[in-house]
């Protein structure tokens, strides 16, 4: 069980770490060429979004953030 559990959580961590590079490929390519695939903007949405959510907003990104830390 544990052994699952680990595979689990080895996929899972393998799959953020591919996500993160993506999006960070994703904004280097914006920036160089203009945006192609919308990332920046879609940051900036979820930025904005985050900032209009006032103290929700706040409590949600220390949650990530300290989701991400572990």
């Amino acid at each position: 069980m544990k052994n699952v559990i680990k595979q689990i959580n080895d996929f899972l961590g393998m799959t953020t770490g591919l996500l993160i590079n993506l999006i960070v490929a994703g904004t280097i390519i914006g920036i160089l060429y203009d945006d192609i695939f919308g990332v920046i903007a879609g940051i900036g949405n979820a930025v904005s979004a985050i900032g209009d959510g006032g103290v929700a907003g706040l409590v949600a990104v220390m949650v990530v953030a300290m989701w991400m830390k572990k």
